[in-house]
């Protein structure tokens, strides 16, 4: 497939079988929208032939969603299905709770927001009965809650050895949690590996070591991400069926990804002690409270993620970081020595200088600048970052989006900030990029606040997350699976008030203001659930444990030996189950507690 002075894929033979959940990566512009499609239907190969089975039936979430405007969120997510049959439907109901509840049914598509039509679009795919979903950047406008539906509906959709799945994501946990094959996309081919991200970025390297590393420097990032995956949990790197050993040897002498300890001191020396301090800070927009008596010591060093669900006040929150929102109460206080620098989602900052070319814009700046104790030239930091020397002869309104944002972090960090808050960096980059952006920030030492909801990213640049729940900011020393369990304790406690309101009026209980009476636990009921709390978390430390051991018998055994690896992953899936089953009734005792 060709387009102008460029041959995207040359003479590529793949092939999807039922039962293939596969991720496809590869550099923004290396043509893997342009495999979809083809794989898809909608755009036909200037030479070669696709092949489909007689009946498969393809859904595919494209670029575009090519709704109407004047049409209806219900039509578009289930067209003229008569109501009810997609209402008793489960999974259609399940889609609709999952992506779209916060939508009105009849709202017309031309009304809602980029991320709203969006959200539409994949529930019209997820709504359909298909074979094959093919799904290009369904992670873009999700939250970390969304992101977490989406895999978990992807990987019980089928039963196990059918359907097919085909998704190109940056979310490289996402990627990991639904994906059984990657499939990698460059200089016209498409590679093949075994495993989800994890097990690719292993079978990568030892690619790239075999072949005498003709990319060095990819190869050099690519090492410095291996060693922490292999530094991670376990079962990442639990997947792959060549010898572990090997990979092991190419990371023996790669150091830890960042000495914390000695980027703190660095950040102490530049900073000084005060760096940012939130106390008592409440922000409203008309009768609505963002955020209400939200106290943080932001410190020299400090490495934080911050998660939250759209609208939930993670913009906002940055905004009083950053000074250009004032709270009212409370107040903001900022370090004499604090410069900060912000990456935001837009790319107001790069409107300005549209028509210049890169290097007319690298020359304002300084000459050179040190990073990992070495000087480069900002035309190094750009390579570092992705860029080609072409690019360097480019005007910036020209650049693709991908490069764009490169670009936009470079110049963010020549003005050399002590304080980088980044705003959702991941927007428009592919995973070399967020691999080359991370290589970057390992050796900053200044504080990093990052909001995302690319989890993968949080785990990786920062040392610990806060959540901002019910308009207040929370410390989550669980990190992102902490947060998912306290939005769903949440949830569950939401829907059993609703539906302890609706059996007390029913029964007559409610007073005449409607107010309702608290349930009362006798002594007796009081005791027996403390009991039977304390016996579930005994259970449930027992069993992690458990887990905890299958999953290094795993990494440790003989990657050849698939039946005792089936029987090892039947053992773990038989405990996560029950692991499931103790954190729901767990859930279930301390609601009825507090």
């Amino acid at each position: 497939m060709a387009y102008p002075n460029r041959l995207v894929l040359d003479s590529v033979t793949v092939g999807v079988e039922e039962g293939d959940r596969i991720g496809i990566v590869g550099r923004n512009g290396d043509g893997k929208s342009t495999l979809l499609r083809i794989l898809a239907g909608t755009l036909e190969p200037d030479d070669g032939r696709v092949t489909r089975r007689s009946g498969v039936t393809v859904g595919m979430l494209g670029q575009d969603d090519g709704f109407a405007d004047h049409a209806t969120v219900g039509w578009a997510i289930v067209r003229d299905t008569p109501e009810h049959e997609w209402a008793s439907d489960p999974r259609i109901r399940s889609v609709i709770n999952g992506l779209v509840p916060d939508i009105a049914w009849d709202a017309q598509i031309g009304t809602l927001s980029g991320g709203q039509r969006r959200r539409v679009a994949l529930a019209s795919v997820l709504a359909g009965d298909h074979d094959i979903v093919i799904l290009d950047e369904p992670t873009n406008h999700l939250d970390v809650e969304g992101v977490a539906w989406l895999a978990e509906h992807l990987k019980q959709r089928w039963p196990r050895g059918q359907g097919a799945l085909l998704v190109v994501t940056h979310d490289r946990w996402f990627l990991d949690e639904v994906c059984l094959d990657t499939w990698e996309v460059h200089d016209g081919i498409v590679e093949p590996f075994e495993g989800g991200y994890a097990a690719y970025v292993l079978q990568r390297i030892e690619r790239d070591r075999i072949a005498a590393a003709t990319e060095q420097k990819r190869q050099n990032l690519m090492r410095k991400e291996l060693a922490w995956l292999r530094r991670g949990a376990p079962a990442r790197t639990s997947k792959p069926k060549f010898r572990i050993d090997a990979a092991n040897q190419i990371i023996e002498d790669v150091p830890p990804v960042r000495n914390s300890l000695e980027l703190k001191r660095m950040a102490t020396a530049r900073l000084g002690k005060d760096v940012v301090d939130l106390i008592d800070a409440s922000v409203s927009y008309g009768d609505h409270e963002v955020l209400r008596d939200v106290t943080w010591r932001i410190g020299p060093g400090e490495r934080s993620g911050v998660l939250g669900a759209n609208g939930a006040g993670k913009s906002t929150l940055l905004g009083l970081i950053t000074g250009t929102l004032k709270p009212s109460p409370g107040r903001v206080k900022h370090g004499k020595t604090v410069r900060i620098g912000v990456l935001d989602q837009q790319f107001s900052d790069l409107d300005e200088i549209g028509d210049d070319l890169v290097r007319e814009v690298l020359a304002r700046f300084r000459t050179t600048f040190v990073v990992d104790g070495k000087e480069l030239t900002p035309a190094q930091l750009l390579q570092r970052l992705g860029f080609d020397r072409e690019h360097l002869s480019t005007r910036v309104s020209e650049l693709s989006g991908g490069l764009r944002r490169r670009l936009q972090l470079l110049l963010v960090l020549m003005k050399e900030p002590n304080v980088l808050v980044l705003d959702e960096p991941t927007n428009d980059v592919d995973t070399d990029m967020l691999t080359a952006t991370e290589d970057l920030l390992d050796s900053w030492p200044g504080t990093l606040i990052v909001v995302s909801h690319d989890r993968y990213l949080l785990e990786r640049v920062t040392d610990q997350q806060y959540a901002i729940l019910d308009g207040r900011l929370r410390h989550v020393p669980g990190g992102v699976d902490e947060y998912l369990s306290l939005v769903e304790r949440s949830a569950k406690r939401g829907v059993e008030t609703m539906v302890s309101e609706n059996a007390s009026r029913h029964a007559g209980f409610s007073s005449a203001s409607g107010s309702t009476q608290p349930v009362t636990l006798t002594g007796a009921e009081l005791r027996a659930l403390q009991k039977e709390l304390s016996s579930l978390e005994r259970k449930m430390e027992k069993s992690e444990t458990a887990v905890g051991k299958i999953h290094a018998q795993m990494a440790q055994h003989d990657q050849s030996d698939y039946a005792g690896l089936a029987a090892l992953t039947g053992q773990l899936r038989t405990l996560e189950a029950e692991q499931e089953s103790l954190e729901e009734r767990w859930l279930e005792v301390s609601a009825q507690l507090d």
